[in-house]
């Protein structure tokens, strides 16, 4: 949280002064090094946005502190982790070679890949409602889509919109989600599974 404040008091050759907060409560200890724009001198009585924090000997002192505004801090690129962009690309390349070498039919392959695609704009849509403070996506309908196929897009819209990559809760059920997927899958390829798939389909 960043407070608010004016720079009552700077001494310029020691590099140090002190800012009065606007509740006027007692005044704060600020280095030249507290401020996050130094090519900006500092000008007495100039109001200032501040964060607090304690030294080592548990005095309160000023940091990054910006003149009239917080200071703004640019996301650097985020780049999507090449050996999670392998893991839904492998197993959409597996299906498709199980297309070919089994009686699967190619059905499942479509299914898995519009399911997919499906799955990533969900979560995109979502990411979006956060943002924006409106409505939600229901979390079990995340886990279902992931459940039933979709979660190799899920897994590439985690990495692409930066969503739901922190919530340890919700990735331990998404990954059981996964891990139970993907047991379903090679049973399906197994004759009695391909037996079972060829009655449903009919």
């Amino acid at each position: 949280m960043y407070a608010k404040g004016k720079l009552t008091t700077w001494n310029d050759d020691k590099g140090f002064g002190f800012i009065t907060p606007v509740d006027g409560s007692k005044q704060i200890f600020i280095h030249a090094s507290g401020f996050y724009y130094r090519n900006k001198r500092p000008v007495i009585n100039q109001l200032v946005t501040y964060t607090i924090s304690l030294d080592k000997n548990g005095r309160i002192f000023a940091r990054e502190a910006a003149f009239n505004e917080a200071p703004i801090f640019k996301e650097t690129p985020y780049k999507i982790n090449s050996i999670i962009f392998i893991i839904p690309t492998f197993f959409i390349f597996f299906i498709g070679l199980m297309v070919l070498i089994t009686e699967l039919p190619i059905h499942i392959f479509y299914f898995y890949i519009i399911l997919s695609i499906v799955t990533f704009f969900t979560y995109g849509a979502d990411k979006n409602s956060a943002q924006e403070k409106e409505q939600r996506i229901s979390e079990d309908l995340l886990h279902i889509l992931s459940l039933f196929g979709g979660w190799p897009g899920a897994l590439l819209a985690q990495q692409k919109f930066r969503h739901k990559t922190k919530k340890q809760p919700f990735l331990v059920i998404y990954w059981v989600t996964v891990i139970f997927n993907c047991a379903g899958f090679l049973w399906l390829i197994t004759p009695q599974g391909l037996a079972y798939l060829n009655i449903f389909l009919k």
